[in-house]
């Protein structure tokens, strides 16, 4: 059996998805904080089990019967992330899992300006030290590029601080991608990175949006302490905003400029582009530009 956290999330919830195109819904099963949430799932024969990373106990009866225990990465500024993290990998170990998967991120490093790095780091290392087989699913960015961009369909300007190549990918690719993993008869050992096949810049994104749009669409860099202020006039949460510019930082460095092509070899077919993602941001909100 196949067990997935994070069921009711975006992310998970169509690796799920995926998992039900590929097997039998009795093989998969997932662990979530308000069942009544899953029962979509529930309905088409998938194992639906409470459990929460704050509580160990519930975990390990969620995780009950689990091959393999697909972990998805805490969010929450204000918690011990790792530690939490930690509860779910001990859990999979005394529930008798053989592997355990975990949505990481690409770039994973102590060192990075992006704090979520270190977080992946230090739990990657917990996975190191679990005694049982571990795949760490190494992401490239999934999250919303008009977050990034800013308010540039009112504006025509892209104004960000310096940055640097990141290889964007889709949510619904990498959900794939992970369901092909979780499914398939290959072995895929420690940390594995699942990027576009191009990283871009926001001058990228800029001439994207310029081809799309029937205006020219200008790149301005900002400097960092300037560009905070204006995303608190704008009234961004401070939060918000200065994990955005950690990413900037970090992309200026280089750190998510390299590429792989394991994501297109799982899918079988170029993933969705920069490009595409842009697209579908203005289908879903037309007439902006």
């Amino acid at each position: 059996m196949i067990v997935v956290t994070g069921a009711t999330g975006a992310l998970n919830g169509a690796t799920v998805r995926h998992l039900l195109d590929r097997m039998p819904a009795e093989r998969i099963g997932i662990s979530v904080r308000d069942t009544a949430k899953a029962q979509d799932f529930a309905a088409r024969g998938v194992r639906v089990r409470q459990g929460s990373y704050e509580d160990p106990a519930a975990l390990r009866a969620s995780f009950a019967g689990a091959e393999q225990v697909l972990l998805v990465s805490g969010n929450d500024p204000t918690a011990d992330t790792v530690a939490l993290h930690r509860n779910a990998i001990d859990a999979a170990v005394a529930a008798g899992a053989q592997r355990i998967l975990y949505t990481s991120q690409q770039a994973v490093a102590a060192e990075s300006p992006y704090l979520p790095a270190h977080v992946h780091a230090a739990t990657e290392a917990v996975l190191a030290d679990s005694g049982i087989a571990w795949t760490a699913l190494r992401y490239g960015f999934f999250g919303s590029v008009d977050q990034l961009l800013g308010p540039w369909r009112q504006t025509g300007v892209i104004a960000a601080p310096a940055d640097g190549p990141v290889g964007w990918v889709d949510r619904a690719d990498i959900a794939e991608a992970t369901a092909a993993i979780l499914a398939g008869g290959d072995t895929f050992e420690g940390p594995v990175t699942l990027s576009a096949p191009r990283a871009v810049t926001l001058d990228d994104f800029a001439a994207i949006a310029s081809e799309l749009g029937d205006r020219r669409v200008e790149r301005v860099v900002v400097e960092d302490e300037q560009w905070l202020a204006d995303q608190r006039a704008a009234g961004i949460p401070e939060h918000v905003a200065r994990m955005t510019l950690m990413l900037f930082r970090a992309a200026r460095t280089g750190m998510f400029a390299a590429t792989d092509p394991l994501l297109t070899d799982l899918l079988g077919r170029t993933p969705r582009s920069a490009a595409d993602l842009l697209a579908a941001s203005l289908r879903e909100q037309p007439g902006t530009l």
